[in-house]
């Protein structure tokens, strides 16, 4: 078959007949063709790997009464009276199997036709689903009516697919037949003594056998020929990922290894110890950096899980090896607050740390570039202003940039750019579900912080009607002349910040009535960036004692003080975005609440989202719940989620599978790094196969 405009250059020649048209299979047309296109069925290949979701038993019986009703029946009959209706009734034909009689009915039916199929006196093998009526068997529109010698036209079991509008089981069963006479034999690429322990077939075994299931157990999950192939979409993706990660790391590095001198000064200052799980990502970090290859590592960890003092200690490996390191946050807020936590510790240990953002101008500006330029500012706090071309550092060796979902992997390398091979290291407060982590940053390493560090306490959760509103006010009332802050986080109206705003605006009003003039600030997106500031500086400071705002506050703000958190209509909110939200209480000494506002009646998953909110704080098990109720692709937004789209593997259901997908992958690069061995050649064809060929040119690239 000649290479078409389907085939990229380099697609090897077996596959190719995988590629083709869905025209070139019998019983496709051009017009049936297209209606496929709704499965996200566009070629051979992906017909092949849309696999049966169902299944009918159609075993043969001797009777009907053999079964149990109602249910499907597949007998051998004798074919009696035909009986057409007067008007508008259905069409009745009486057949007789080895122990009763039943009757075969169809509606709107031509009764010429059913003469020609059925003629009385003749056998046939009729199949379907038989009920009883007014006491009498029947069955509807049989689903297969064949002559005897035919009946091995009807399998034992028989595969249900997913339909759209214009395609048939019978015409995707046929047309799946004709995909499967094209499937290649391919060389393996799973390790022959994982295949074996997991008692997986080979790939063109595995694909036969996923679309001709013998029972029910063969279209679970778990059945060998179907985990197997979800393995190797997993595989694949892995295999990809891995093949960046590996390209990343031939980037240059620069061998960073401190003498721990400042380290220790910063330690001995601390009021308290940090956790097990802080030592252990502090060490990961440290590791990498010592290695003459670039580090890419993920640090993630739980609101109020101690990232910042982690981050500070990899910024001193840097310094303590004579180099800057710089921190880069989404917003001026954020940056002025990574400052204003790093500078005392950073002082104790006797380094100089800048802040470097969008308001700095003129010669403050100047000053403080040149003296990054000389290498006098060790550490450099910023948001995005850190790009621009004029600021260069005397000797960059780590860039870390916090909040991994406001900042793509595009920025990461331009971030990495500025120093010599500089080592990144990306810190998100998002706890991702292990598989997740796997599939999205399955090129870079991750070190997570799961212990909260001591000091933050507990953060009583409760659910409040949106009817009690008055006496929520009043519990306000009363905390606010104890002298305690709190959030009134207003809910996001119909994806439009003008209507947030009214809604912030109207509940800002309602709340300065009942507290007084002085007491209540206001944020918003659609405030001017100034004016949202001065509002959080002055609750921060103290000055209000309320901050009404719609959801800027998420992420990142610290005030000790607030031991108060409201979210309206918390039902609308997701499981991750609710957990952020109370992750801004219980940061000081005070105990500390979050009342979840909400519009009864809830629906069943509104209330198992409140209910987890409630009985947990624990970040991770949150998020692995948010992952059970939502799924893969809304939990970190498909727009941005970078999650591959896998037609066989189950995300939240297969974690292990990834997990052993991810090890296989970097096994086989360990033992072959430019896949050229048999094993990795059979990989190839693999990435080829699951449309991975942009992994192929990382290869070629290396």
């Amino acid at each position: 078959m000649a290479e078409g405009p389907s085939h990229p250059k380099g697609r090897p020649e077996e596959l190719w007949p995988l590629f083709a048209g869905l025209e070139t299979l019998d019983g496709v047309g051009p017009k049936t063709a297209k209606h496929y296109k709704a499965l996200a069925v566009e070629t051979p290949k992906d017909l092949l790997l849309t696999l049966p979701i169902g299944g009918v038993d159609r075993a043969r019986a001797t009777s009907i009464r053999d079964v149990p009703l109602p249910g499907v029946a597949t007998v051998e009959v004798t074919v009696g009276l035909h009986r057409a209706p007067a008007g508008r009734g259905p069409y009745r034909i009486e057949v007789e199997d080895a122990k009763t009689s039943f009757q075969l009915v169809f509606f709107h039916a031509k009764g010429d036709y059913l003469a020609r199929i059925l003629p009385t006196g003749s056998r046939r093998i009729v199949s379907g689903k038989v009920e009883l009526f007014d006491a009498i068997a029947q069955m509807p529109h049989p689903d297969h009516i064949l002559p005897p010698e035919e009946s091995d036209e009807i399998p034992p079991f028989e595969p249900v697919y997913p339909l759209t509008a214009g395609v048939t089981q019978k015409g995707m069963r046929r047309a799946v037949a004709s995909a499967l006479e094209r499937a290649p034999i391919l060389g393996e690429w799973i390790d022959i003594p994982l295949a074996e322990q997991k008692n997986w077939p080979a790939w063109h075994d595995a694909i036969a056998a996923a679309h001709a299931p013998a029972s029910a157990a063969d279209l679970a999950r778990g059945a060998p020929a179907r985990e197997r192939l979800a393995f190797d979409e997993l595989f694949a993706h892995q295999l990809t990922l891995a093949l960046a990660r590996a390209s990343a790391r031939r980037g240059k590095g620069r061998v960073t290894q401190g003498n721990g001198r400042l380290r220790q000064q910063v330690l001995a200052s601390l009021p308290f110890r940090p956790t097990a799980a802080q030592m252990r990502a502090i060490d990961e970090i440290a590791a990498d950096m010592a290695e003459p290859t670039r580090m890419n590592r993920l640090l993630q960890g739980d609101v109020g899980a101690g990232k910042t003092l982690v981050a500070l200690m990899a910024l001193l490996v840097a310094v303590e090896a004579g180099g800057q390191g710089v921190m880069m946050a989404p917003t001026t807020i954020l940056a002025g607050q990574h400052y204003a936590n790093l500078k005392p510790l950073a002082e104790a240990a006797g380094v100089v740390i800048e802040l470097l953002s969008g308001q700095d101008k003129g010669a403050e500006r100047r000053a403080k570039l040149a003296a990054l330029g000389r290498g006098d500012i060790q550490i450099l706090v910023g948001t995005h202003a850190v790009f621009q071309s004029d600021v260069a550092f005397a000797d960059l060796r780590l860039a870390i940039v916090d909040e991994q979902h406001r900042f793509g992997v595009r920025q990461r390398i331009k971030l990495g750019e500025k120093g010599q091979g500089a080592d990144v290291l990306v810190m998100t407060a998002t706890p991702i579900p292990r598989t997740l982590s796997l599939a999205q940053y399955g090129d870079m390493d991750v070190s997570v912080l799961d212990e909260k560090p001591p000091g933050r306490t507990p953060v009583t959760t409760a659910l409040v009607s949106s009817g009690r509103i008055d006496e929520v006010v009043d519990h306000l009332r009363r905390a606010v002349a104890e002298g305690r802050q709190a959030y009134w986080v207003c809910p996001l109206v119909e994806e439009s910040e003008n209507f947030d705003a009214t809604a912030a605006e109207e509940r800002f009003k309602l709340l300065r009535a009942a507290l007084g003039e002085g007491v209540v600030g206001l944020v918003h997106g659609q405030l001017p960036p100034d004016e949202k500031t001065a509002a959080m500086m002055a609750f921060a400071q103290g000055e209000t004692r309320v901050l009404v705002a719609t959801t800027v506050i998420e992420v990142g703000v610290d005030v000790p003080n607030a031991s108060i958190m409201v979210i309206e209509q918390a039902e609308i909110f997701g499981l991750a975005q609710l957990h952020q939200l109370r992750g801004r209480v219980g940061r000081g000494a005070a105990a500390s609440t979050c009342l979840l506002m909400y519009r009864p009646p809830l629906g069943e998953t509104a209330r198992r989202r409140l209910m987890v909110l409630r009985d947990t704080e624990d970040g991770f098990r949150i998020a692995e719940e948010d992952l059970a109720i939502r799924g893969a692709g809304d939990v970190i937004g498909t727009a941005q989620s970078g999650l591959p789209r896998f037609r066989i593997a189950d995300l939240e259901a297969q974690t292990g599978l990834m997990a052993l997908a991810q090890s296989a992958a970097r096994t086989l690069l360990v033992r072959d790094p430019g896949l050229i061995g048999p094993q990795g050649q059979s990989a190839r064809v693999l990435l080829w196969l699951l449309e991975q060929d942009k992994a192929i040119r990382l290869i070629s690239a290396g």
